[in-house]
């Protein structure tokens, strides 16, 4: 019967220290591929988020201000005439 603990024993062990090597290995794959992934984003010379919105909020206003010259023309064409 001692025996059998001790076989069952030294097989957990061997599960659990074969859990921790498969949890080491998928830690090592996520961190290669994040690297990578990195990498590859870095290369396609992609736009960042904050510069984006900061363009679009400028295009915004400047296109009010666009709307605004051309109502102030017409009203001045209008005037013109």
């Amino acid at each position: 019967m001692n025996q059998n603990n001790r076989i069952f024993d030294d097989l957990g062990r061997l599960m659990n220290e074969a859990a921790g090597v498969a949890d080491g290995v998928r830690r090592e794959a996520e961190t290669v591929m994040r690297a990578q992934a990195n990498r590859i984003i870095a290369d396609m010379d992609l736009v960042k988020r904050e510069d984006f919105d900061a363009l679009r909020e400028l295009v915004q206003v400047q296109s009010e201000e666009i709307d605004q010259l051309k109502d102030e023309l017409a009203k001045l064409k209008g005037k013109a005439d």
